[in-house]
């Protein structure tokens, strides 16, 4: 492995992990942030720019894990939250805001017929899962080998699959992520293997009369981040609408992708669709939408309630404010504009690829993206697994960026664009991946599959 000075400062960083250990679990409340030999904490950030409290400044592409579609501390969503925060941050009671921000939602996608909010997309797809389970009055749920879905037991399953677990391709194995899993929530949830058309059909006809419905993520993250195949999708919506299964998606991450979500890219209509992060404006945010007789399971006003849904926060006029203002100033000349600017960074990337003449492939849609070390495009989540070995020179890639580059990405060695991001931040991106890509040449073609 090259080895690789770093001059950044990170003194006060350092002596707050010592506190941070103290009083929270491994020192923090998200393992997201956690890297060694500390996290790193923020002090401000503004657009497309973080400065940590050892005044190292970051150019920003995980945009807090793809949640920001603004960058930071966007003024026009900041003014809207203080002019609500004066009248009261979370009632027993709804507000106008709701109505209107649910009224948007709602419009830009036909799909849309009914919402309801929620406070995060793990939250929106375990609603959605349970409003399916009530709607069909079927236990079981199929999804796909890798996918991430949240932290709810049954979409978490297989998320984090490994060769000596996974199964055979033909019935790959239900693997629970944490541990003490119960073991009916594993024999729930059917796992299939991504655009695998015969071994899906296979897999969800075995199981037919055991289905509430079939999880999709269009584009899915984890998988690879590469679009879902068109007849596959297709051949999955045909025989969900054969055997009465419900189709869902999850576009907590892929509702960025065009001004009405990836699912616009596609010819079939989701029962139900999640939705999160950038709809939160930068709050804690999830929701459910789609067709109004399946979502009617959560209707206070029908005799018989299948979901009883609630909860504190949810559509607190906060979050409704920020999001609103957020999807609103997201138009369709922001959609247009961000995925060209990703269109170019892309571009760029492969010509500094070509550069440094290194193995790597670029996929994704809209404006994320993800880097893969590998000859071929991957179609799933085998081919895109990444053994130890890889993931540590992934791991040291990343930490070259953020230490010596000051770049933040996602650990999927992926970027999430905000509407912030400039030419000058993707030529900052651009040069400092070549920089890495010739650094760690040797070892990148050595994992190369």
């Amino acid at each position: 492995m090259s080895s690789h000075s770093y001059n950044t400062n990170r003194k006060h960083s350092s002596a707050l992990y010592k506190r941070a250990k103290e009083v929270m679990t491994g020192g923090v409340s998200r393992n997201t942030i956690f890297r060694r030999p500390h996290p790193f904490y923020v002090a401000t950030a503004k657009g497309s720019y973080v400065t940590d409290i050892d005044a190292n400044t970051r150019v920003d592409f995980a945009n807090n894990m793809a949640s920001l579609i603004h960058g930071h501390a966007h003024p026009a969503i900041i003014d809207a939250v203080n002019e609500q925060m004066h009248r009261g941050t979370a009632y027993t009671l709804g507000s106008e805001v709701e109505v209107a921000f649910g009224e948007l939602l709602v419009e830009r996608n036909h799909n849309f017929e009914k919402i309801r909010f929620v406070n995060s997309g793990t939250e929106a797809v375990m609603s959605m899962i349970k409003a399916a389970r009530a709607y069909t009055g079927r236990p079981k749920i199929a999804k796909a080998e890798g996918a991430y879905h949240g932290t709810y037991d049954f979409a978490e399953i297989s998320q984090i699959v490994k060769p000596d677990n996974w199964g055979d391709i033909d019935k790959p194995n239900s693997v629970p992520v944490t541990m003490g899993t119960p073991e009916n929530v594993k024999s729930d949830v059917i796992i299939f293997p991504y655009n695998d058309t015969e071994r899906t059909l296979k897999l969800l006809e075995a199981n037919k009369k055991d289905l509430a419905c079939v999880l999709i993520d269009p584009i899915s993250h984890r998988v690879g981040m590469f679009p879902i195949e068109e007849d596959y999708l297709i051949a999955i919506y045909n025989w969900t609408r054969k055997n009465k299964v419900l189709l869902v998606f999850d576009e907590v991450v892929t509702y960025r992708v065009t001004y009405s979500g990836a699912q616009h890219l596609y010819p079939v209509k989701p029962d139900m669709t999640a939705l999160g992060k950038i709809i939160g404006g930068g709050f804690p945010v999830g929701a459910i939408a789609g067709d109004a007789k399946v979502m009617s399971v959560f209707d206070p006003t029908r005799k018989i309630i299948k979901q009883p849904h609630s909860g504190t926060f949810s559509a607190n006029p906060i979050t409704m404010t920020a999001g609103k203002v957020a999807m609103e100033l997201f138009d369709r000349k922001a959609v247009d504009d961000i995925n060209n600017m990703a269109d170019i960074a892309k571009k760029q990337i492969e010509e500094a690829i070509k550069e440094a003449d290194v193995p790597v492939l670029i996929t994704g849609a809209g404006s994320m993206f993800r880097m893969h070390f590998r000859y071929q495009a991957p179609r799933n989540y085998r081919e895109t697994y990444q053994c130890p070995e890889e993931r540590k020179l992934i791991v040291d890639f990343l930490d070259y960026l953020f230490l010596h580059e000051d770049i933040i990405m996602i650990n999927t060695f992926a970027c999430m664009l905000a509407t912030t991001i400039t030419q000058k931040e993707v030529d900052i991106l651009t040069e400092s991946l070549l920089k890495g890509f010739k650094i760690f040449k040797a070892e990148i073609h050595s994992f190369a599959k």
